[in-house]
C-alpha cells in the first residue's frame, strides 16, 4: 500500500509505534477578534443524531482534543453576533454517537468528583495539597499530576471489509457496482459479531504475537501498567450507522503514584498522609507526552466471524474472513475544576 501524508490513514513507522498528530482541522475554539461585535455563547445545545445535549462552553472545552475534533472535524465557533436576543438557543448539528457522548460525560463528572470533592466531602486533590505544602521539593507546576486528575483515552476506529467467496449469493452487481441485499446483509452481521468481541487488547497483542512487535508489546505494557487491565473491554462499542465502520472508546484514570492510604473522608484520627510511589510516577510521566497531543497507530487485522449464512438460512451459520483497518488514538487528558457538573440530554 503506498505511503500517505494524511494523518488519518498513514501507518506509524517502525522506530514510533504511535505517533503524536498535529491536527490539519481549523481550531475548535475561535474566539470573536477584537473589535468584533460579537459575544460568546456561555451555553451549546448539541444535537448528536437526535438527542440534544445542552453542555456549558468551558465544560466542552475541557474536553480531550482527540473528542473534540471527532465532535467537530471541520472546527466551531463558539461566539454569536451580540445583536441576537434570547439566550444561548442555537443548535449544532454534531454526527457523533450520544451513547458515546454520555460515557464521556459520565465518566468525567465521576472522575472530577472524586478528585476534588463537593462542597461537604473532601476529594484526594486536598490529601495532595496537604503532601505538597509539607514537601517544598513536590513542585505542582512542574509536574500536574499532584493537582489534577489524569485521565487515559483510547479510542479505536475500526473499518471492515467482508470477503465473499467465489459463488456466494452476496456479491456485487458488476453492471451498477452496488452491493445486493445479500452482500449488505452480510456487512452488517459482520459487523454485530465484530462489535461482540469488545476486548481492548486482543488485536493488537494478536498482531505483536504474529509479527514479533516489541514495540506495540511495549505500547501495551506501559498502557498496562499505567490504568488499564490486560482484559480490560471497551467502554463504549458500537457500529457506525451506514457504515462499515465500528467506534470504540475506553477511558481509565491515570495510576500517577500518588498512593492515599486512607480515603479522603476518613476521621481525622484515622487519616494517614500520602506518599509517592517513584517508579510509577515516573511511568505516569511518560504518558504526559500525550497531554494536548494525541498520538494515532494504525495497523491491519484478518480475523474470522460467524454469521447467517444468508437472509433465508434458518439458524444455519458460516465463517466469514474480515479484513479490519485499525486506527488507534491515544491521549492524556487532564481534569481541571469546574464547577457546574449536572448534565442531561433530550430527545425530540
Amino acid at each position: 500500500m503506498a505511503a500517505t501524508s494524511n494523518h488519518i490513514t498513514s501507518v506509524a513507522p517502525p522506530e514510533g509505534i504511535i505517533t503524536s498528530v498535529v491536527p490539519d482541522s481549523p481550531p475548535v475554539y475561535d474566539a470573536p477578534q477584537n473589535g468584533a461585535n460579537q459575544q460568546l455563547l456561555s451555553r451549546l445545545n448539541l444535537d448528536l443524531r437526535g438527542t440534544l445535549f445542552p453542555v456549558d462552553r468551558e465544560q466542552l472545552m475541557l474536553l480531550p482534543e482527540s473528542v473534540l475534533l471527532g465532535l467537530f472535524p471541520q472546527g466551531l465557533i463558539l461566539s454569536k453576533p451580540a445583536s441576537s436576543e434570547g439566550a444561548d438557543d442555537g443548535i449544532f448539528t454534531v454526527d457523533f454517537d450520544p451513547q458515546c457522548f454520555q460515557y464521556i460525560l459520565d465518566f468525567w463528572a465521576t472522575a472530577q468528583t472524586s478528585f476534588y470533592g463537593t462542597p461537604t466531602t473532601p476529594g484526594y486533590f486536598h490529601a495532595q495539597q496537604t503532601m505538597c505544602q509539607s514537601d517544598p521539593a513536590l513542585d505542582q507546576q512542574s509536574n500536574p499530576l499532584l493537582s489534577k486528575q489524569a485521565i487515559i483515552v483510547l479510542r479505536e476506529e475500526l473499518e471492515y471489509f467482508s470477503i465473499t467467496k467465489p459463488g456466494a449469493e452476496a456479491r456485487t452487481n458488476m453492471m451498477t457496482g452496488l452491493a445486493n441485499e445479500e452482500l449488505r446483509a452480510l456487512r452488517r452481521n459482520c459487523g454485530k459479531a465484530l462489535v461482540k468481541k469488545r476486548r481492548i487488547f486482543t488485536a493488537l497483542q494478536r498482531n505483536v504475537n504474529k509479527e514479533n512487535n516489541q514495540a506495540e508489546q511495549h505500547l501495551i505494557d506501559m498502557l498496562c501498567m499505567s490504568g488499564f487491565e490486560r482484559d480490560d473491554e471497551w467502554g463504549f462499542r458500537a457500529c457506525e450507522p451506514a457504515r462499515n465502520v465500528i467506534s470504540s472508546m475506553a477511558l481509565v484514570l491515570l495510576k500517577t503514584g500518588i498512593i492515599h492510604p486512607t480515603p479522603p473522608d476518613a476521621p481525622p484520627e484515622q487519616s494517614q498522609a500520602p506518599y509517592i510511589d517513584l517508579d510509577q510516577i515516573n511511568t505516569a510521566q511518560k504518558l504526559l507526552l500525550f497531554w494536548r497531543k494525541p498520538a494515532r497507530k494504525c495497523w491491519w487485522d484478518g480475523i474470522e466471524v460467524e454469521v447467517p449464512a444468508s437472509l433465508k438460512s434458518k439458524g444455519e451459520m458460516i465463517k466469514v474472513k474480515v479484513w479490519a483497518r485499525r486506527v488507534w488514538t491515544l491521549e492524556l487528558s487532564l481534569v481541571s475544576l469546574y464547577v457546574t457538573m449536572y448534565f442531561f440530554t433530550l430527545r425530540f
